[in-house]
């Protein structure tokens, strides 16, 4: 048996809230289509890599309403999000006035897809893509999210 062991990514506490890990939630965005899991992946607006719908704590949301939220504006994924976090994955968030890099933590929530829409508000911004676990796993960036997505089975959870 062998033991996986993500890379993780350095990461810097910073000694207040405007330098601190900062916290985000994102969807795990899953289907089935014959019998295959299916994941959708989006890109990003800057970088143009592939990730998983995620975005800031909202007023009056719980985490898991704010990652389907996430899934609707960014994906144009209606769905029956899980309250359950199924994993953390850290990034560096590096913003547009040039500023120092953030740090982020991001808590993923699995999301059921049940409609799937061609308007919503980022549409003209991201491109989306339905792929199987390990294809996914191999498109993110980051290491942790990668082991998240490859060893995603709703079947484990009451989803």
């Amino acid at each position: 048996m062998s033991l996986i062991r993500p890379r993780q990514h350095p990461v810097k506490l910073g000694r207040s809230a405007k330098d601190g890990v900062r916290t985000q939630f994102g969807a795990l965005i899953w289907r089935w289509r014959k019998d295959k899991l299916q994941i959708l992946l989006v890109k990003s607006r800057r970088r143009k890599r592939w990730i998983i719908p995620k975005g800031w704590p909202m007023d009056g949301q719980t985490p898991v309403q704010a990652a389907a939220t996430e899934a609707w504006e960014e994906a144009g994924i209606k769905g029956r999000p899980a309250p359950i976090c199924i994993g953390l994955y850290s990034y560096l968030k590096y913003p547009r006035d040039g500023d120092l890099p953030m740090p982020c933590v991001v808590a993923v929530f699995p999301l059921k897809a049940r409609w799937v829409f061609d308007r919503y508000p980022e549409a003209h911004q991201r491109k989306r893509k339905w792929v199987s676990a390990k294809k996914a796993a191999s498109l993110v960036n980051e290491p942790e999210l990668a082991q998240i997505l490859r060893h995603f089975d709703p079947r484990h959870y009451r989803l």
